[in-house]
Formats: structure tokens, C-alpha cells, sequence
């Protein structure tokens, strides 16, 4: 076996085992803010647990992602390392934007929100899971602006044997973003949605 087999298979294993939680996180971050929004209308103790339960679940999902996500970002360089090269200066940009914007905006409301119960206002709290439920659908929008670059490279030039960007908002509008985007986000909630409703079916069984 080539070192290009190994390389292609250590990045597919790799990038398979992210995107098992990648949808759930994304999903999941969006039904614990609804239930936490309905705890602060109704007032009803139950969306309370609820909240808190399938948030511990969130945080285990969102951990594993993470860890995963970096070692898939290291390989970029090792397994990949001509490759970025050639594209770093185009493809390198949305991904720095998603973990410099999205990514910060996530982690730091999510630890907000874990340390901020019974101790921010119930709507301030309920903000923060919000606010982390939009990093996530960012992060998968710079991601997937990256991702649509290399299957439509678009807004770029050739020069000195390198990829150059040459139009920031060609990039962002790629065509594929918007089939793409939208379908992952359609993903996740319905991923999220039988996680739920099958935990919920094996716990009544």
C-alpha cells in the first residue's frame, strides 16, 4: 500500500468518525435552546430538566467533535501538507474566520451557560444557549464555504504556482453553499430530533 492510500485512509476515517457528531451538535444545540425558551415562557420545571439533561448530552457531543475536528485540522498539514500549500492562502480563510468568529462566539457562551445557572437572570441564561446555537450554524457555514471551494474553486488566481484569492465575496457566494448549507442544517435537526425521540423510546421501553 502507497503512502497516498494511507494518508487518504487515515483522512477519511478521521473525517468520518468528526462527522458523526458534527449534525447531532449542530442540531442539538438548537432543541436545548427551544426547550430552555420554553422554561423561561412557561415556567414549567419539567423544560428545566429537560434542558439540563439533553444539555449534558450537548456538552459530551460537543467535546468529541471538537477533538476530533483538530486532529482532522493537523492532518490538513501531515497528510496533506502540498495541498495546503498550494491552496492555503484561499481555502486557510474560511476556516480561520469560522474558528476565529463562530468557534469563540460557541465555546465561550457554552462555558457561560454551564456555570450560569441559577446565577444569571433566566433570560440572560436562556441568550447564551441561543448565542451558542448560532456559533454552530456559523461554523458550519465558513466549513462549508471551505468545502464548496474545492468541489467549485471560485474567486481565485494562479500565481507563482500558488492559489490566490482574488474575490472574497465570490468565495462566500459560491454556488454550492447554498445547496450545500441548507441541507446540513436540515441534517442535524433531523438527527438531533431521533436522537431524542429514540432515547426517549428506550427509556420507556
Amino acid at each position: 500500500m502507497e503512502a497516498l492510500d494511507l494518508a487518504r485512509l487515515q483522512f477519511a476515517a478521521t473525517s468520518t468518525y468528526h462527522f458523526f457528531f458534527v449534525p447531532l451538535t449542530i442540531g442539538l444545540s438548537i432543541l436545548v435552546a427551544l426547550m430552555e425558551t420554553a422554561y423561561v415562557r412557561t415556567g414549567d420545571e419539567v423544560y428545566k430538566q429537560m434542558t439540563k439533561f439533553w444539555g449534558k448530552l450537548f456538552l459530551i457531543n460537543f467535546a468529541m467533535g471538537v477533538v476530533t475536528g483538530i486532529v482532522m485540522e493537523f492532518q490538513f498539514g501531515m497528510n496533506w501538507s502540498e495541498y495546503s500549500r498550494f491552496v492555503g492562502d484561499v481555502f486557510g480563510a474560511p476556516l480561520a474566520i469560522e474558528a476565529l468568529t463562530a468557534f469563540f462566539l460557541e465555546s465561550t457562551f457554552l462555558g457561560v451557560w454551564i456555570f450560569g445557572w441559577d446565577r444569571l437572570p433566566k433570560l440572560v441564561h436562556a441568550a447564551t444557549i441561543w448565542l451558542v446555537a448560532i456559533g454552530s450554524t456559523m461554523s458550519a457555514l465558513w466549513i462549508l464555504i471551505a468545502n464548496s471551494w474545492m468541489q467549485q474553486p471560485v474567486g481565485y488566481v494562479i500565481r507563482d504556482g500558488r492559489a490566490e484569492m482574488n474575490d472574497f465575496f465570490a468565495v462566500m457566494t459560491n454556488p454550492n453553499v447554498f445547496v450545500q448549507f441548507p441541507h446540513v442544517i436540515a441534517a442535524a435537526m433531523c438527527t438531533a430530533a431521533f436522537f431524542c425521540d429514540g432515547h426517549q423510546r428506550l427509556s420507556s421501553a
